[in-house]
């Protein structure tokens, strides 16, 4: 079976609309290699963008390494600073 939601998130990256998705995309795999499954979070079209293309990237970057990187994208609800709910996509790796 593989390391699907079975395992703890380690971190959280905060994606935004103006975020490299090559360095987050170098991130993501460097702790997949490293053992961690960070979990990516963008807020707004632009930052879901970027992220999307980091996920890509990162796959690319474990590829050779025989490891089959996917994610699982859902939804996040987190509080804002004026205290008001704020949806956010995610993304949660899963190693196989």
């Amino acid at each position: 079976m593989s390391q699907e939601l079975h395992n703890k998130v380690d971190d959280v990256l905060k994606v935004s609309g103006s975020s490299n998705p090559q360095s987050v995309g170098s991130i993501v795999a460097r702790s997949i290699v490293a053992g961690n499954l960070p979990k990516i979070r963008a807020i707004g079209a632009n930052a879901v963008n970027q992220a999307a293309k980091s996920c890509a990237i990162a796959r690319g970057f474990v590829a050779p390494r025989g490891l089959d990187l996917s994610f699982v994208i859902g939804f996040d609800d987190i509080i804002g600073e004026n205290g008001e709910s704020i949806s956010a996509i995610s993304f949660k790796p899963v190693v196989r």
